[in-house]
């Protein structure tokens, strides 16, 4: 089970922190990532975390959002700083391969809006 929170509804250059718990058969052996997906679009990449916290990022959020887990909470985090319209969308997480491809059901996400 996945388990998404933290969004909102904020300004252009302002921060939230996502957050997503997993039980721990999910998140113990798993890289996880987040991504996100706007309406009528395809559900998009954003950022991943291996168990020994190597990330990567799609460009057009490095140097803004940063991947990080706890494996004692069983949680993983997205901190999205300097915020853009183009952020606003609905966040996932879940497990993934080695070649970031999702493992599991997905969660309720997590709405993110950004206004100019």
């Amino acid at each position: 089970q996945l388990v998404e929170s933290g969004g909102g509804l904020v300004q252009a250059g302002e921060s939230l922190r996502l957050s997503c718990e997993a039980s721990g058969t999910i998140f113990s052996s798993n890289r996880m990532a987040w991504y996100r997906q706007v309406p009528g679009k395809q559900r998009e990449f954003v950022a991943s975390v291996s168990k020994t916290d190597g990330t990567t990022y799609i460009d057009s959020v490095k140097g803004r959002f940063t991947i990080s887990r706890d494996n004692a909470k069983n949680t993983v985090y997205l901190q999205m700083n300097n915020l853009k319209p183009e952020d606003t969308a609905v966040y996932y997480c879940n497990a993934v391969t080695d070649f970031l491809r999702p493992i599991f059901d997905w969660g309720q996400g997590t709405q993110v809006t950004v206004s100019s």
